[in-house]
């Protein structure tokens, strides 16, 4: 954009902000508070400022390691690309973190400087240059992992051209801070480190000071907010006669103080805690001692003690399950029973123990009730599920510690990534050593020495690794299943210790530590190993969520290859089990945003195009899983699920069963022989499940929800319910009754489904069913099912439905295949076989555009089709076209005729057959060239320019590209 051209854009966009909302400009200069919210962080606006700039400047009172971290892999990507940057920090209370400052002198692109105490700098702005504009963001957020990511924080986001007074003004204060600021060298920074040693002592003696006098008369253990809302439904499932519950908790979270507190609330005489290790045993035993005092006799019952008598006993299963031990109780000698780790109670040992006691009440503890073994858990305690806290939710409420994520590049063997496939030479070799301590180093950990957990994908591996690191002069030690109770404890201890000579840097092991263990001192995790399972990934990283003393986050380090499982990672890290795909690519492309809290997810470039591509090929429809979730959420509800209990439990998105089976009746029918619907009934259900409730298009699936409810609707009040209930002014219900009548469809379509009305439209403009349709009702199960089926349309198209991205039948930034386009352009037959790139037809022209074509396909129709910006886009028609061909007249002459243009954009053919629809578009730029085909032919072609008429949100646009 030229300089004319930025300054109206600029100026058009001030009125957007200041005078007119409704003024249509550019986003990317409007200006825009930044606030911290629970879809978008003030972070996330800097990281993409950031990877946009030419240099930054950053003038912040406060910088902590926590704040580092959350940008330290932008910075790092912008150290490659040597894009320089100046920071000025203060001494100002001696609050910024001498890590945080040598984390950032590490870096060679960056210019640190800090003024001193007596100057009382309190400034907290962010200045980033990207050619002729700057943007300024200004306002209350210091460089720390609160301001950035969690607090209730105001920024204001402007954007000017570099010759604004607003933005002269701002470098000229810069400049005259930056002047009189001190370089920060590691010399200047052993001098600081000191002077901030003093000052935290003197803080931490006023705050020991204050506990001693105060703290423990103050505050005593109470349950959190979390905490309550479960004991809450605890106390109603016993108000209505129930005996068992199911507490879903992640770790971390404190669900044996949650146990502890309705425990206290009950008040049994005689009580049992079942754990399968003694450590856990005497762990809980000591929580239930901080909260009873010695109001109870408190005792366990392991294969080193037997207190048989307390009246709180805490046992090992392996103890406890010995017909010897067990004989010595009745059957009803526990009034409340706790089963730790409940998922594991499909096991022999379990089952002796739930089969023999009869409690008043008794309480399942577990962090994953997903099991694949076929042991229905659910119904082992009556289907109440008590409470669920996942660890989204626990994240939400800062009930564990934040973490910051970074999946980084494995190393490459002969031009290839480690794999799935990959010998174990190289696995343990001196190369990926060096990897391991370079990024284990770089990224680091909270506060003092790391103390980490290493998990590698095999025993071998770990053993040789620990090896290895000991030689570079680092303390490890590897552990396995060969290891002994006794043996994992005290290599925990000298873990977490701070004064022991022998301590230990790493533990290195593959999965003994996947869960009943407590280490809450551990700040470094680094995974060496595939993600084979959401469940597993999950359990490894609440290693170290554990909330401690002097912790303040967790480092993960996550070396990702080209494993065929890394669409893992997305699922394991946003908690979303849905496994559609779209979802998976959006929630990497947001990279933080919808993470809670301060936490923090980074991927460096080539693992993020991994795990792109290994979404793309990931096979979301195997039999074997798809039962497995459907037989989860069965047990979890105790019958057969709907389509919308599938969304209503965050399980997989039921459209895959669709798409394989048809619906997911036929899925149901497969499994469990009900054999209620015939093979026609069948097949009539698939077109509502595949063609009609997609979510695609209200108009269809509304109609169809109202005819089932009411018998007919007049077309005057359709119309209203649409306009005042869904905020849609609609032009497609003719269209809609010309889909449901089968009229749309390709020949092949109606064979397969059948060729057969389903609507009526009267004179008098009333809509009903026709018999064909009341026929198929009579059906009970059919029409349970086809509601159901609706209910999810309806639910899918308001799921991502928004006013404001909402253009003509289409909503931003969700995919279309060009089926549905035709469709939703109210085109009165499906031609998507002949569309071929483009196709004007009714006034509109969709354009398809695959981003990264194949190399495998003709030259003459390899067309150079991209993004010139975010709001600009470079197309050619098709080749043996002319400016005076009518197809490019007729896109020449759009201001005339109304010619609706739209832009629907694949990354590449591995995402089949869907489009992101982009945005409509305006043609303003035409130029006469040829394209060779592969005889070396040159065949005439057009290139346009468009305008397009809504930018491209940035985490869209990155994708496409491939940044």
């Amino acid at each position: 954009m030229n300089r004319n051209g930025l300054h109206r854009e600029i100026c058009k966009s001030l009125i957007t902000g200041c005078i007119d909302h409704s003024a249509k400009s550019l986003a990317e200069y409007q200006p825009k508070l930044l606030l911290n919210s629970k879809e978008s962080k003030v972070l996330s606006n800097i990281i993409m400022e950031l990877k946009k700039c030419d240099e930054f400047f950053f003038s912040v009172a406060f910088v902590t390691n926590s704040g580092v971290a959350s940008l330290i892999e932008t910075l790092k990507e912008l150290e490659k690309k040597e894009v320089q940057g100046k920071i000025i920090v203060s001494e100002y209370q001696y609050f910024t973190e001498p890590r945080a400052l040598e984390r950032l002198i590490g870096l060679k692109n960056l210019d640190i400087r800090i003024i001193s105490q007596e100057q009382h700098l309190h400034s907290k702005g962010y200045i980033l240059r990207k050619d002729k504009t700057i943007s300024l963001i200004i306002g209350s957020s210091n460089l720390t992992a609160d301001a950035l990511c969690k607090n209730q924080e105001w920024n204001l986001k402007v954007t000017t051209s570099s010759k604004g007074s607003l933005i002269v003004d701002t470098f000229e204060e810069f400049d005259r801070l930056y002047k009189c600021a001190t370089p920060v060298t590691p010399e200047w920074l052993n001098t600081y480190k000191e002077i901030y040693k003093k000052q935290r002592k003197i803080e931490r003696k006023v705050v020991y000071e204050f506990e001693e006098e105060s703290i423990t008369t103050i505050r005593p253990i109470i349950p959190n907010r979390m905490q309550s809302s479960a004991l809450e439904s605890l106390k109603l499932l016993r108000s209505e006669g129930h005996k068992k519950a199911l507490l879903i908790s992640a770790t971390g979270t404190g669900k044996t103080y949650l146990s502890t507190f309705d425990v206290k609330l009950v008040d049994p005489k005689k009580f049992l805690f079942v754990v399968h290790r003694e450590n856990i045993a005497r762990t809980a035993m000591k929580s239930f001692k901080r909260i009873f005092g010695n109001s109870k006799k408190m005792g366990v019952l392991t294969g080193s003690e037997k207190d048989l008598e307390a009246e709180y006993i805490f046992s090992t299963i392996q103890t406890l399950s010995k017909p010897d031990i067990l004989k010595k109780f009745a059957t009803t000698h526990f009034d409340y029973i706790v089963i730790d780790e409940v998922h594991r109670s499909g096991a022999k040992s379990y089952k002796t123990i739930l089969e023999y006691f009869t409690p008043k009440f008794l309480l399942g503890l577990t962090a994953t009730p997903e099991r694949t073994d076929g042991f229905d858990i659910f119904n082992a305690f009556d289907y109440n599920i008590a409470y669920e806290i996942r660890l989204n939710m626990a994240l939400e409420e800062d009930m564990l510690s934040p973490f910051h994520y970074y999946g980084v590049t494995d190393i490459s063997i002969d031009g290839k990534l480690v794999d799935d496939y990959t010998e174990f030479n190289n696995l343990v070799s001196n190369e990926r050593v060096e990897r391991i301590i370079e990024n284990s180093k770089f990224y680091g950990c909270d506060r003092g020495r790391i103390k980490g957990l290493i998990f590698c994908s095999r025993v071998e591996e770990a053993k040789e690794l620990s090896k290895k690191l000991n030689l570079k002069g680092y303390r490890t030690i590897a552990l396995s299943g060969e290891n002994n109770e006794q043996e994992r404890e005290e290599c925990i201890k000298r873990l977490e210790s701070d004064n022991r000579e022998d301590y230990l840097n790493y533990i290195l092991t593959v999965d003994i530590f996947n869960e009943g263990v407590d280490i809450p001192s551990v700040n470094q995790i680094i995974m060496l190993r595939p993600t084979k399972s959401a469940i597993v990934f999950v359990q490894q990283l609440g290693r170290g969520l554990r909330k401690a003393e002097n912790k303040d986050f967790l480092t993960v380090i996550d070396f990702i290859g080209n494993y065929t499982n890394n669409y893992m990672v997305p699922i394991a890290l946003y908690g979303d089990r849905s496994y559609n795909k779209d979802t998976l690519r959006k929630l990497i492309s947001t990279g933080s945003n919808l993470i809670p809290g301060t936490s923090t997810v980074n991927f460096d470039q080539i693992s993020k195009q991994r795990i792109y591509k290994a979404i793309d090929t990931a096979r979301v429809n195997n039999y074997k899983e798809l039962k497995e979730d459907y037989s989860l959420l069965k047990y979890k509800l105790g019958r057969i699920p709907s389509m919308m209990d599938f969304v209503e439990h965050g399980s997989r998105d039921p459209t895959i069963y669709v798409k394989k089976y048809g619906s997911l009746y036929a899925f149901i029918d497969k499994e469990e022989h009900i054999g209620d619907l015939s093979p026609l009934q069948i097949r009539r259900l698939s077109f509502f499940a595949k063609e009609v409730c997609d979510g695609k298009r209200l108009e269809d699936v509304l109609l169809l929800k109202l005819l089932l409810e009411k018998g007919h609707v007049s077309l005057n009040e359709f119309k209203r319910i649409l306009k005042e209930d869904y905020r849609i002014e609609s032009n497609s219900i003719a269209s809609a009754i010309n889909y449901l009548n089968c009229e749309f469809h390709l020949q092949s379509d109606c064979k397969k489904y059948g060729s057969i009305k389903y609507v009526e439209l009267s004179d008098k403009e009333i809509l009903s069913k026709t018999k064909a349709l009341d026929d198929l009702l009579a059906s009970s199960t059919f029409r349970s099912h086809l509601l159901d089926t609706i209910n999810f349309g309806i639910y899918r198209f308001k799921y991502s439905f928004d006013p404001k991205h909402f253009f003509n039948g289409f909503s931003l930034y969700q995919k279309y295949s060009r089926k549905d386009v035709c469709r939703i352009l109210n085109w009165p037959k499906d031609e998507h076989g002949t569309i071929f790139g483009y196709k004007i037809k009714a006034n509109t022209c969709p354009i398809f555009v695959t981003y990264s074509k194949r190399e495998d396909i003709g030259a003459s129709i390899k067309y150079q089709d991209y993004f010139l910006s975010n709001n600009t886009f470079h197309w050619m028609t098709r080749n043996k076209k002319t400016v005076k061909s009518p197809d490019v007249s007729r896109i020449q002459k759009h201001q005339e005729t109304g010619l609706r243009i739209l832009l629907f954009v694949k990354k590449s053919d591995a995402e089949s057959d869907d489009f992101y629809y982009i945005s409509d578009l305006t043609p303003y730029e035409y130029n006469q060239t040829t394209i060779t085909n592969n005889s070396g032919a040159e065949l005439p072609i057009v290139n346009i320019n468009y305008k397009i008429n809504t930018p491209v949100a940035d985490n869209i646009y990155n994708y496409l590209i491939g940044e």
